[in-house]
């Protein structure tokens, strides 16, 4: 089933009013990363669309009143998720008729397989101004991967980073692995993890890669009803440049490996 879906709206930019409009409509990695690369999804991911809301009325104090609903559907038209309007206000203080917002899909584990529509809609309680976007995707068969990749500023991943940053930034890379097996006498997940950047040839950075192991010898276990569980590296972005974050994971007890790149731009810190 499709899980913990949730909605959040983010800080604004430029004019008054008008018909209200949702635009700028993307997948992306994360809240504020990079465009996905793909509309395909494993169980256990989360989806994140970014959009823009524009021509909404934004009070002279900076306050932004608006509705927002979703539904998801499957292949034949039906919901199998509704959440009602709810009723949000954003404190937006530079102003404008524009508000980026963002809402996000968790797929749970035992989704079925198959295309899928997510419809948002937005309303202005002032003007009545309102308008609706569509996003597909498609789940696949469950199987081992990494995912809900996100960037963070901080180590628990509480707060959405960019994956453009400055000199002298550090930010988490945040994911998770899904429908591993278990080692029949530990119970335990064995998964070998390897951390690698590349240069913007795609060179390796690192001489060895950092790497991690997740099993019974883990301080932290994962508990038996789990069938994901989350990691993280850090990245210090040490000098300017374009690179790509590289995270491969393999499931030493049922021999499958999974890769996934980040791409990551850091800025001189003028």
């Amino acid at each position: 089933m499709l899980y913990s879906l949730a909605l959040a709206a983010l800080a604004a930019a430029p004019a008054q009013g008008g018909e209200l409009k949702l635009t700028n409509v993307r997948m992306t990695v994360g809240e504020l990363g990079p465009p996905r690369p793909s509309a395909k999804l494993l169980p256990g991911d989360v989806l994140f669309i970014a959009y823009d809301i524009t021509g909404l009325a934004i009070d002279p104090d900076g306050t932004a009143k608006y509705q927002m609903a979703m539904e998801v559907q499957d292949a034949a038209g039906k919901a199998i998720f509704k959440q009602d309007p709810r009723d949000l206000t954003d404190l937006v203080p530079l102003r404008g008729n524009t508000v980026p917002a963002r809402a996000f899909i968790t797929i749970g584990l035992d989704q079925d397989p198959g295309a899928y529509t997510c419809r948002i809609t937005v309303t202005d309680p002032k003007t009545k101004g309102k308008d609706t976007l569509a996003v597909k995707f498609d789940v696949q068969k469950r199987d081992f991967g990494i995912v809900a990749v996100f960037a963070t500023h901080d180590v628990i991943g509480a707060f959405p980073a960019p994956t453009t940053g400055v000199v002298g930034q550090t930010v988490f890379l945040q994911f998770s692995v899904a429908s591993f097996q278990r080692d029949p006498k530990t119970k335990q997940p064995n998964v070998y993890f390897e951390f690698q950047v590349l240069d913007e040839k795609g060179n390796p950075l690192l001489g060895k890669p950092r790497d991690h192991i997740q099993d019974d010898k883990s301080v932290d276990k994962v508990a038996e009803t789990e069938g994901a569980f989350a990691m993280r590296f850090p990245i210090f972005m040490s000098r300017p440049g374009k690179f790509t974050a590289r995270v491969t994971a393999t499931d030493r007890v049922a021999n499958k490996k999974s890769t996934y790149d980040l791409p990551i731009t850091v800025l001189p810190a003028n």
